[in-house]
């Protein structure tokens, strides 16, 4: 019989992700729950998705 390994869980602050809350518009929902169903992605996983790229064609003008 196989033994079976567990690693320890890193703590969740330790994962490379932050969790927290946002105020958005419920059409802004509507549409990001489209996409996701097109898609097959979570919500979730669509909005890094956008906000990473957002953040790389993104420019601050002076």
């Amino acid at each position: 019989m196989a033994n079976l390994v567990l690693k320890r869980k890193l703590p969740k602050e330790d994962d490379g992700y932050k969790t927290f809350s946002i105020r958005i518009k419920n059409e802004i929902v509507d549409k990001l729950d489209e996409i996701s169903i097109q898609t097959d992605r979570s919500r979730n996983e669509l909005i890094g998705t956008l906000l990473e790229f957002a953040l790389k064609n993104s420019t601050i003008e002076e």
